[in-house]
């Protein structure tokens, strides 16, 4: 009997294509926008937790001032040498402290110039951001000491400025210093906020303090944690460490602030898995339209159909067998408009992941949920017109004109 109903609910769909296409239209509109709504937020949470994670394993940031919601200072002191040196001897299970300084610098090579960010740093910035050289060195250590003129520069300053050429032992200029070019750092590319990691150039934190910033002073410490250590406690020793090193009372607030990379990355990846699921709430609200647009056509269909459901009631056609009928069709209205969603959602995804450069990230419990749901509006929606059918008089049925 199954087998019956569903061949007379393809043949009533087939006899009203277009209709049936119209209907089943809202139903394929939302599937689709819930499957690519959370495919592209999916691929966008693991394009955050991917950039942040290229910023260096369990990494701290500690900066001077007090930054966060309702609060920000800047005219904290800056750090000094002996406040590095401090947190290298001090602090237990780290691997590498680094501290930078920035400033916005016009580079120069032959015609080509730009402005890009100039850090100062030393050798274990490279350890802390787990960033590797493509070609050439990193710094010696009588060139820290020294504030040698040398530098190691981003791949969008290299394509800049170099173009195909080989920039390794190149002369460039950054500001009013002529550095020599030893090292090429790997790509990064860009962040999900659109940053170019890349365009970037590093030089010794002497030469930078001495040539180009004017003053001792480091904006930054950088802390990676080793492996299997817990960067909690190291943020806790830090904060013991600095209060200690700039004379902050007890029950006074910090004037610095130290963020704990980890936790910035689970906070945005948190948060960019709400912003996904309330997306695609809001764009369930479409299977619902859908789901009355199946029940509206379904009672205009009954309307249409009344006489043939009399005959059929007359010869012998029991309550259940005309409710199946109905309620197959609604169903099958509905299911084919979710795989129809489903390849549609799927297409969106990619095409928009393509072009934003995220990852292609298929959850397929979603595909699953949203074909389900697609299938259950069918029944929801297409039981009342199907019952409605299923209780005709056969008498009154066979009157209809």
């Amino acid at each position: 009997m199954l087998l019956i109903s569903i061949r007379l609910a393809l043949q009533s769909i087939q006899r009203n294509a277009l209709r049936s296409f119209l209907t089943v239209l809202g139903i394929v509109i939302g599937v689709g926008a819930v499957i690519a709504m959370v495919t592209i937020g999916n691929g966008t949470t693991e394009r955050v937790k991917a950039d942040l994670s290229r910023l260096g394993s369990n990494l701290l940031s500690v900066s001077p001032g007090q930054f966060g919601p309702g609060r920000a200072s800047s005219d904290a002191r800056p750090f000094n040498a002996r406040d590095v040196e401090a947190l290298r001897t001090q602090l237990q299970g780290v691997k590498a402290v680094a501290p930078v300084s920035q400033k916005s610098v016009t580079v120069i090579s032959g015609t080509d110039n730009r402005i890009t960010i100039v850090s100062g740093t030393e050798n274990e910035f490279f350890i802390a951001q787990d960033w590797s050289l493509m070609q050439g060195r990193i710094f010696l250590e009588g060139e820290i000491r020294s504030g040698v003129a040398v530098c190691v520069i981003g791949q969008t300053v290299r394509d800049k400025l170099f173009g195909s050429a080989e920039p390794i032992g190149k002369p460039m200029r950054a500001g009013k210093v002529s550095c020599e070019v030893i090292g090429l750092l790997a790509t990064r590319g860009l962040t999900s906020f659109g940053l170019d990691q890349d365009d970037i150039v590093i030089m010794p934190l002497r030469t930078f303090q001495r040539r180009i910033s004017g003053s001792t002073d480091i904006a930054r410490i950088m802390v990676s944690a080793r492996d299997g250590v817990d960067t909690a406690q190291i943020q806790s020793d830090i904060e013991r460490v600095m209060r200690e090193r700039r004379n902050v009372p007890p029950g006074k607030e910090d004037d610095f602030t130290v963020r704990d990379m980890k936790q910035i990355a689970q906070a945005t990846t948190s948060t960019a898995a709400m912003l996904t699921g309330l997306l695609g709430a809001v764009a369930a609200v479409s299977l619902l339209v859908g789901g009355i647009g199946i029940m509206n056509i379904m009672l205009v269909s009954v309307t249409e159909r009344t006489r043939e459901i009399g005959i059929r009631l007359a010869i012998g056609a029991l309550e259940h067998q005309v409710l199946s009928q109905f309620l197959v069709e609604a169903v099958a209205l509905s299911v084919l408009g979710g795989l129809i969603g489903v390849c549609l959602g799927l297409g969106l995804a990619f095409v928009a992941a393509v072009g934003m450069k995220l990852p292609f990230i298929v959850d397929l419990r979603i595909v699953i949920v949203a074909s389900l749901f697609s299938a259950l509006v069918g029944v929801v929606f297409g039981y009342f017109p199907a019952r409605r059918a299923a209780r005709l008089d056969p008498i009154e049925a066979l009157r209809h004109e």
